[in-house]
């Protein structure tokens, strides 16, 4: 599961999410994406199920790169536990997405292949996407 090595503090506030991905709304690595059309936090877990959907779909042939990491922890005080006593301790990480944002990108396989793959990843995730095809991209026979 993905998760930072090490993090200066152990918790984080909450935080807001407005506007659009300034960074990383692009495609950098591959030919096809997928893209975020929501504002949402995305946990490890939920990247690694759709990293999991994708490479099986697509055999482990050409290459993916996933754009996003969780570097956010979410807290979370035990069940039952009366108000008060301060803040719960870490459990999860999570990635902010922003709408634009590029989650995972793949290149080496054909275009049809590259669209089955990311709609079963964009399944696992809790966002509505977008696949998205490098704009110079011309299939190759």
């Amino acid at each position: 599961m993905l998760q930072p090595k090490k993090t200066k503090y152990r918790k984080q506030q909450k935080g807001r999410m407005k506007g659009l991905a300034n960074r990383g709304h692009e495609l950098a690595f591959g030919s096809f994406g997928i893209k975020s059309l929501e504002t949402s936090f995305i946990t490890g877990r939920q990247i690694e199920a759709a990293r999991q959907a994708v490479t099986r779909y697509m055999k482990r042939e050409g290459q993916l790169w996933i754009r996003i990491f969780p570097d956010k922890s979410i807290t979370k005080k035990p069940n039952e536990v009366r108000m008060g006593k301060g803040k719960g301790a870490p459990e999860y990480f999570v990635a902010r997405v922003k709408p634009g944002a590029i989650l995972f990108e793949a290149d080496g396989v054909p275009e049809a292949i590259a669209k089955e793959a990311m709609r079963l990843g964009a399944q696992k995730l809790p966002i509505i996407t977008k696949f998205v095809v490098r704009r110079d991209y011309t299939e190759e026979a």
